[in-house]
């Protein structure tokens, strides 16, 4: 019955689970086998990249953002200052012109070179003309250009001359315009330099609103002379087309010389209205004004040595008779 009595599931042996040789090899070894298991290494060795320690920001669209009427303000006033230093450098440029100016009329400054007449001729040059030095660069080539049509002009009234003898010829009524055409040259060539040439050459060197505005009156003036000249009408000394037209028929040779006469005349008279453009574009650029003008002219008169002794002694006429009739 022994038999009977033992339990089939009893083992012959006692097994004890932590003598086995595995476990027991991992506890005897001494090393902490836990705080370096790496569960992520892959078994390959390698050095690894530390993780950046800046902190990410996250891309953030800035939205656009309409100018506040304050910076508007400091745009506009930063604008402002701009242009009144540019005023200021254009102020102390004409004070040191006009002090060069001043200094040219004293015993040791220039001496005038215009018209270049020999030292031995008993008149003397009148004007002081150099346009390096007195005109800016960005006028310099306009205002040569108007000097130029200046000459041009007073070569085309000598040949005029020389066509109304040529035409005085052959027609012996033809005097009339032979004499005039003595009187327009000796009357236009010194008018047209003084009277449009010379007020554009002071406006360019002092930027000089008066004298711009002198200019276009009399240019204006000076281009419609241009034009009936270019025209010819008889008896009014003037080689135009009119005139040559009616000449060719009695003598073509003086004909001719008119015609060429008149071309010249036309060429002044569409360089006239050319030129006259040129000017308004380069002062529209200068700043001058009609305010700007008017103020010119005043300080000019006031400042003037005669106009100043004349209004003294007509306050002191006036002052006398005054007492006189008290």
């Amino acid at each position: 019955m022994s038999g009977f009595d033992r339990n089939p599931f009893e083992t012959t042996f006692d097994v004890n689970p932590f003598q086995d040789p595995s476990v027991t090899d991992v506890t005897n070894s001494g090393i902490d086998h836990i705080e370096h298991f790496n569960p992520f290494r892959d078994g390959t060795s390698g050095t690894t990249i530390p993780a950046s320690t800046t902190p990410s920001q996250p891309a953030v669209l800035q939205p656009s953002v309409e100018p506040t009427p304050q910076a508007t303000a400091a745009a506009a006033q930063a604008n402002l200052i701009r242009q009144q230093e540019e005023l200021e450098r254009k102020a102390a440029e004409l004070d040191r012109r006009e002090q060069d100016l001043q200094n040219r009329g004293a015993p040791t400054g220039k001496q005038n070179n215009w018209p270049p007449l020999p030292k031995r001729f008993p008149i003397k040059p009148c004007f002081y003309q150099d346009f390096s030095e007195e005109i800016p660069q960005e006028h310099q080539r306009i205002c040569k250009m108007i000097y130029y049509l200046w000459m041009w002009h007073c070569v085309t009234l000598f040949l005029n001359v020389l066509a109304c003898v040529a035409d005085f010829t052959i027609k012996t009524d033809a005097g009339v315009d032979f004499g005039l055409s003595i009187l327009w040259f000796v009357l236009f060539t010194p008018c047209s330099f003084l009277c449009w040439y010379r007020p554009v050459y002071k406006a360019f060197r002092s930027d000089s609103s008066f004298n711009f505005f002198f200019f276009f009156f009399i240019f204006f003036a000076q281009i419609a002379v241009s034009i009936i000249q270019c025209v010819g009408i008889p008896r009014w000394g003037n080689s135009g087309w009119i005139a040559a037209m009616e000449a060719i028929g009695s003598n073509k040779a003086v004909g001719a010389i008119m015609m060429v006469v008149a071309a010249f005349f036309t060429v002044c008279a569409v360089m006239s209205v050319v030129l006259l453009k040129m000017v308004h574009s380069h002062y529209r650029h200068t700043g001058a004004s009609f305010q700007k003008a008017q103020q010119e002219f005043s300080q000019g008169v006031l400042t003037n040595r005669t106009v100043q002794s004349a209004a003294a002694n007509a306050a002191a006429s006036a002052a006398q008779s005054s007492f006189q009739t008290n």
